[in-house]
């Protein structure tokens, strides 16, 4: 039986843990190189929780944006799902220009 005092037991603390080192690891991770695991470790809680929902925020909003992109009423590719081509989209390309300019 394990000390609960302030509510904490051993399942509780456990839980706690893994999700500090999941939220450290998703900073590190998704910050590009911006964080080392050390200064995340030794943060504040309130600027690692801040810092952790700013990234989620920036990776939301680019996901929303790719989607919007892809789902776009002008997007026309020249493969469809199956890999085979779309002919119909061929005339609707750009021609590459003859003059090539090296100045």
């Amino acid at each position: 039986m394990g000390l609960s005092f302030f509510g904490l037991t051993d399942e509780i603390a456990s839980i706690a843990r893994a999700n500090l080192f999941t939220q450290i690891h998703e900073i590190v991770f998704h910050g590009k190189g911006g964080y080392d695991w050390d200064t995340i470790y030794n943060m504040p809680r309130w600027l690692r929780q801040f810092t952790f929902n700013q990234i989620n925020e920036f990776y939301k909003k680019e996901n929303e944006a790719n989607e919007n992109a892809s789902k776009g009423k002008n997007s026309s590719t020249l493969m469809d799902s199956s890999g085979k081509i779309n002919r119909e989209n061929f005339p609707n390309t750009q021609k590459p220009s003859s003059k090539v300019n090296y100045k």
